[in-house]
């Protein structure tokens, strides 16, 4: 399980350096071996392990392609997915391509989401974080949340 935030610097030739507290972690679970691809409905990054990935590829590749939106999921997701692989300083380099669709310059964020990681632009997720979270639920809550006790 990822989780945590940590802020990292993209060096001039677009590499991240993956923080410590997470380095180690990917190491260990999938030899720096990920897959990063663009977000569906943020302009940041998804960053899986290979294995985890995967199992999402999986995913979307068994639902129905006569459905136009789930063409585009699959164009946006599959598309752009890119392996990629940490060297030995722990640093993987971010194709200019996703670099972009992020605004991904010098500083970024990297926060675990469970299964993966998102990557920000640091200005970017400090705004997220400074938005007032509306939990109004003005049509109701939301099945996936209605069992959910924290």
């Amino acid at each position: 399980m990822f989780r945590g935030v940590a802020k990292f610097n993209l060096d001039a030739k677009g590499r991240m350096a993956i923080p410590a507290k997470f380095r180690k972690l990917l190491d260990v679970c999938c030899e720096g071996r990920i897959v990063i691809t663009i977000d569906h409905a943020e302009h940041c990054l998804q960053m899986y392990t290979q294995d985890e990935w995967e199992v999402v590829e999986q995913k979307l590749i068994s639902l129905p392609s006569m459905d136009p939106k789930v063409r585009q999921l699959k164009r946006l997701l599959m598309g752009n997915a890119t392996e990629c692989e940490m060297d030995k300083n722990g640093r993987v380099l971010l194709p200019a391509k996703l670099r972009d669709y992020a605004n991904l310059e010098k500083e970024a964020v990297m926060t675990g989401q469970g299964n993966k990681f998102e990557i920000w632009n640091e200005q970017a997720w400090d705004s997220l974080m400074n938005e007032p979270v509306d939990m109004s639920f003005d049509e109701g809550m939301p099945t996936a949340l209605q069992d959910l006790s924290i």
